[in-house]
């Protein structure tokens, strides 16, 4: 069994050494949570649990810590995908709901699994998902001060169960000052992506993660025979001609983790059980 998840990008948010502490200790306490979570669930119960942690906890730039779009409200997306079926579900700019990831989740059972808009927010309201505002102070203020620093946040998780299966779910709150309609990443194949052999979980810039093809490249490219390290490589370096903004995580079928970023610095952790790998 193998875990690995991530929380965005450092450099989203202030530098200093008290934030770096605190997305540290958020990263592996809920890795570790998630790990136990892991041994009495599937790889696919297990990716959503996990990020549901990650979206909340307002560290990151999903589900309550999720950034503000230009008309003021604010809008998230998040996919899941079981490596075994090949089936993914997905919201994209689901507005006023805690969870993005379950909903995704809850699409699992239906024919129509990718929902955007009022449609996503209506499938959850039908199924049980209570309104709930996302809106916290800090998004408010930074939205208020019309701040044009990167936002470049999103959460995911891999995971590799007891039983040899993969699955993965990513999940955003977009970058913040978006023209409204705008689609991120996270409900695509480019963010989001598992089959038997690996999977795949994308944080940066929505628009290069798209135009890089990034979390099916490097599956796919697994799945033909590339080890993972060459298989992030060879897709990390296609992103540089348009010099690509993305940081991804990673698990194979032999439980081998993986992780890189085109620029400093993704914030990542992972567990096996009994060694934590936490960003520095």
């Amino acid at each position: 069994m193998k875990i690995i998840i991530h929380g965005g990008f450092f450099s989203e948010s202030s530098t200093d050494a008290e934030t770096k502490k605190a997305k540290q200790d958020a990263l592996v306490s809920i890795v570790k949570q998630s790990y136990e979570y892991l041994k009495t669930h599937s790889a696919l119960q297990t990716v959503a649990y996990a990020v549901s942690l990650l979206e909340n906890d307002a560290l990151f730039n999903a589900g309550i810590g999720s950034q503000i779009q230009s008309d003021g409200n604010i809008r998230m997306s998040a996919s899941i995908m079981d490596g075994v079926s090949k089936k993914m579900s997905g919201v994209i700019n689901i507005e006023n709901v805690k969870n993005p990831i379950l909903v995704a989740e809850k699409l699992l059972e239906v024919d129509d699994r990718i929902l955007g808009g009022e449609g996503a927010t209506d499938f959850a309201r039908k199924n049980g998902f209570e309104y709930f505002s996302t809106e916290i102070p800090q998004r408010r203020e930074e939205y208020l001060a019309k701040l044009k620093s990167n936002r470049t946040g999103t959460v995911g998780c891999v995971a590799l169960d007891k039983n040899g299966k993969i699955a993965v779910a990513t999940s955003t709150g977009g970058k913040g000052f978006e023209i409204v309609g705008r689609i991120s990443d996270s409900a695509t194949v480019a963010g989001n992506f598992a089959n038997e052999i690996c999977g795949v979980s994308c944080t940066g810039v929505g628009e290069d993660i798209v135009s890089g093809a990034v979390a099916a490249k490097i599956v796919t490219r697994v799945t033909d025979g590339f080890s993972l390290k060459d298989a992030f490589a060879k897709t990390f370096n296609e992103l540089k001609p348009f010099d690509g903004f993305a940081g991804a995580i990673a698990i194979d079928k032999d439980g081998s983790i993986y992780h890189q970023d085109s620029h400093p610095k993704m914030v990542f952790a992972s567990f096996d059980g009994k060694n934590t790998k936490v960003f520095e």
